[in-house]
């Protein structure tokens, strides 16, 4: 029996989308995996709810990014699945931090560096950006491209309060804007996974 070769190109167009999209994720998995370390440190150095709150979300990006590499190339479900397991893990730091926002509001806890958490989210502000352009030039319809533009889009609104409520604790000299913001980016975090789970259906 004869066999038909595809001369329409559209093989050799899937594999250059793949490869696209997989050296875009290894660029935004090794950005996001640097500045967890850096916000993370930072944060706990200067006693900010703000820093280590993006630092734990930005661990969860990377976590997320990490799976979509695993399926790049995969078929339509396994990709929803990833986006399912992406909700997921943005649920586990929003709920963790919550609780520690709650406790250092009960608490009497040192103010916050409000240097520290201005330079390091002007930093990450801008890795961030730089993460959503390289994401959104894909113009990828896929769910697990989607869930990570929404990731990215979280992180730079994210930076931009860090940075308002480091302002704010130079201002008024007050811990509370730390912790307020503390506590809209874990909310916002978990609005994020609302969106994935909505992805997977």
């Amino acid at each position: 029996m004869e066999q038909t070769t595809c001369t329409c190109g559209c093989h050799g167009s899937v594999e250059y989308e793949d490869k696209r999209q997989r050296k875009v994720l290894w660029a935004v998995l090794a950005i996001n995996a640097a500045f967890f370390i850096v916000e993370i440190t930072c944060g706990l150095l200067s006693r900010s709810m703000g820093l280590i709150a993006d630092s734990l979300d930005m661990l969860a990006d990377a976590l997320v990014y990490g799976m979509s590499l695993a399926v790049v190339g995969a078929a339509v479900a396994r990709k929803k699945r990833v986006a399912l397991w992406s909700g997921l893990f943005e649920f586990l730091p929003a709920i963790l931090g919550l609780a520690e926002v709650i406790r250092r509001f009960a608490g009497s806890g040192m103010m916050p560096d409000f240097r520290s958490m201005i330079g390091i989210s002007v930093l990450a502000l801008m890795a961030n950006a730089v993460c959503l352009w390289l994401l959104q030039r894909m113009k990828s319809n896929d769910a697990h491209i989607k869930a990570s533009v929404i990731f990215s889009a979280n992180d730079v609104i994210i930076n931009m309060g860090v940075i308002v409520a480091g302002g704010l604790v130079w201002l008024l000299e007050s811990r509370i804007p730390d912790l307020i913001i503390g506590v809209i980016v874990f909310l916002v975090v978990l609005r994020g996974a609302v969106k994935m789970l909505k992805l997977s259906r």
